[in-house]
């Protein structure tokens, strides 16, 4: 099996090889939180550099819960032509497109000016900057009910759109991860207790999106391995989520891990582990690969050819690459040529580790800008005037969020 190899996934499509651009979140939605010309663009790039299955930054299943300013959203048909050219554009050279559908929880900034919701009232920790997230409000049977229903509807009318499959978000903090971790979901009835329980909203999820769509289109879970807390989602329970979605018509895992708190998705624990510095989560992915019915891709961290054709030899089935992608996006095409690339961003050592999250992810922002307006990427951009640029065009984009929302209300 190398990276070049098709993979027929259960439903029975094909992805023409093996190497999928991971998502990343760009926050280039246009004023009416669909595709801009930039995120175009920029999936242009993508669809040019050679991946075999591109998978879209957060689309957000509720314009009232957002990871960010400037995120895209798909709640109704209203603009829907813009997918429609988004799905073409990404599928252009032969690549499947799936959108990653996500809901926040309690991962949503405050100062977006909407209620925020979680499976408990269980506050983010990040030190000084907790204060820019909001406790969140337990959520009610009636709303977990509309969830289920939105990720639904995102996920039918992303099929609509030609997109080719979602891949529904319970890793990395956001509202699904939020029900699966015992830390945030502290709840008594049947949303929590147990992992059963913790997963039930998942399942309900999976079974809900898969019943709508046709059976060509792809419905894949993104899952954290562990998420890297003491007392959180283990190891142990990723195997289990895995095992309570066999059946299910799931057609690939990808796992990762961490959250706002521990950002191992960034090579960070919070536990004490130590995570490999290139492909973090391929130990916990060959544990889950022993027990999943479905395709297992491993995302983190990877960026040499030599390191992803190793998580193939060890039986996971795709690779997704993320970082690496956005300072080249035309690494697969280039390994395919034999060539040795393997971008890489600088270290970030800044002792405020919080800070130095969010700076990685500035800069990660950064080279997408780049690559959106048709220019070079820039890995050696200084962290610093990364943050501040982007807090600058966050700052912006909130208050242009607000004033969307403030006229919406008054509809």
């Amino acid at each position: 099996m190398t990276l070049f190899d098709p993979l027929v996934l259960p439903n029975g499509s094909t992805l023409p090889n093996r190497i999928a651009k991971a998502a990343m979140e760009e926050n280039m939605a246009d004023a009416d939180h669909a595709p801009s010309e930039h995120l175009m663009r920029l999936y242009q790039a993508w669809a040019e550099g050679g991946a075999g299955l591109l998978i879209s930054g957060n689309v957000m299943v509720d314009s009232r819960a957002m990871t960010g300013p400037g995120g895209v959203v798909l709640e109704d048909d209203t603009h829907l032509a813009r997918f429609e050219r988004w799905a073409r554009i990404g599928r252009g050279k032969g690549a499947q497109f799936w959108l990653q559908i996500n809901h926040p929880g309690r991962q949503m900034q405050s100062n977006l000016g909407q209620p925020t919701w979680a499976p408990s009232a269980v506050a983010l920790e990040l030190g000084n900057l907790s204060k820019r997230f909001a406790t969140p409000q337990e959520m009610t049977p009636a709303v977990i009910q509309d969830v289920i229903e939105r990720f639904t509807r995102t996920a039918q009318l992303g099929e609509q759109a030609g997109f080719t499959g979602v891949e529904i978000h319970a890793a990395h903090g956001y509202l699904l991860s939020q029900f699966l971790s015992p830390l945030t979901n502290q709840r008594n009835d049947q949303w929590g207790g147990s992992l059963e329980n913790r997963a039930r909203l998942l399942l309900e999820i999976v079974k809900a999106v898969r019943a709508v769509v046709s059976p060509g289109f792809a419905v894949a879970v993104k899952l954290n391995s562990a998420d890297f807390q003491r007392g959180g989602f283990s190891a142990e329970d990723a195997q289990q989520v895995v095992r309570l979605l066999d059946g299910q018509g799931v057609d690939l895992v990808e796992l990762s891990g961490g959250s706002y708190e521990a950002p191992a998705m960034q090579g960070q624990a919070r536990d004490g582990r130590t995570l490999a510095r290139e492909a973090y989560f391929l130990e916990f992915a060959r544990e889950i690969r022993a027990v999943a019915s479905m395709p297992v891709m491993v995302t983190g961290g990877i960026r040499r050819a030599p390191v992803a054709q190793q998580v193939l030899d060890s039986g996971i089935e795709m690779v997704g690459i993320g970082t690496a992608l956005a300072i080249d996006p035309n690494l697969p095409r280039d390994w395919q040529l034999g060539l040795g690339s393997a971008p890489q961003l600088p270290p970030i050592t800044w002792n405020n580790k919080v800070l130095a999250s969010l700076a990685n992810m500035a800069v990660v922002k950064y080279q997408l800008h780049q690559l959106s307006q048709g220019r070079d990427s820039q890995p050696g951009v200084s962290p610093l005037w990364a943050l501040v640029t982007q807090q600058v065009k966050d700052l912006f984009r909130t208050r242009q969020y607000r004033r969307r929302m403030a006229r919406r209300a008054v509809r």
